[in-house]
């Protein structure tokens, strides 16, 4: 059977936790070996550690890594403490990666007037989270939306050299080579489904294998015919069909180079 990395998937949110032993069952079951479950705020750091525990008892056919970090979302939940707390808790072997972290610049339901202050905080706090990640030679886990180029800016300021992961990419061969270049792979989820998604969808097919990961988002980012319905990471036998449709390489092969670009980007042995 081939073998799929579901590269972000939010396991530990409560949509999911509650059954958390049947998602993962059937996850296996599609193929899916490896899951990454990004942190999103300080307060679930505790969580992400236990459901990783209780799955490696239940489910010991499924590899559950660690990102550790704050969503930009949640930066209100950081405290002074939580910097030397996430420092600390990435020394261990588990944690693979910092992240969810980055900017979400798209900022329509504040108030004009609270809006600067917003960016700023979450780019006080993505930059935190860089530096550390750099301290301690992590990938990232980044998330955008408006932001790509505050993210590249912020990125070549701190001489990030660790790469990572761009999740949820969707854009031109342009965008996506100036990310590339630094050394990240792009996230690629159920947005390639929609025909609406032709500029994405293009540069999935244009772009080399090596260049690419797979991910669901789950509970998030339905696929196409799924609109309404939670998310769960055994779609990402779903999301890596509609990826063979865009790409001219046996599936086999593909499955093959995702793996290793998956292992590649999170610095575990494949």
């Amino acid at each position: 059977m081939i073998r799929l990395f579901d590269t972000h998937c939010h396991l530990d949110l409560p949509e999911l936790a509650i059954d958390a032993q049947l998602w993962a069952q059937q996850a296996v079951a599609a193929g899916v070996r490896h899951i990454l479950v990004p942190a999103v705020s300080p307060k679930r750091w505790d969580v992400q550690h236990e459901l990783q525990r209780f799955l490696a008892q239940q489910v010991p056919q499924l590899h559950i890594h660690l990102a550790l970090g704050v969503h930009p979302w949640w930066h209100r939940d950081v405290t002074p403490q939580a910097w030397p707390q996430l420092e600390q808790r990435l020394q261990g072997a588990q944690y693979a990666a910092v992240g969810e972290c980055g900017l979400d610049f798209s900022l329509d339901w504040l108030a004009e007037s609270e809006r600067e202050t917003e960016r700023q905080r979450q780019t006080e706090v993505f930059r935190a989270q860089v530096e550390i990640a750099q301290a301690l030679h992590k990938p990232l886990v980044l998330h955008h939306r408006k932001s790509q180029p505050e993210l590249l800016a912020v990125l070549k300021q701190s001489r990030f050299c660790h790469g990572g992961i761009l999740h949820a990419f969707s854009g031109s061969q342009a965008q996506a080579k100036a990310f590339l270049d630094l050394g990240f792979k792009l996230g690629i989820g159920g947005t390639i489904s929609y025909a609406r998604a032709e500029k994405t969808r293009h540069t999935v097919s244009k772009l080399p294998l090596d260049a690419f990961v797979l991910e669901t988002d789950a509970p998030s980012m339905p696929l196409f015919g799924y609109q309404g319905q939670l998310n769960h990471p055994a779609m990402t036998q779903r999301v890596f069909a509609c990826f063979c449709e865009l790409r001219s390489e046996e599936p086999q092969l593909i499955a093959q180079q995702l793996w290793r670009n998956s292992c590649l980007a999170l610095k575990l042995p494949y």
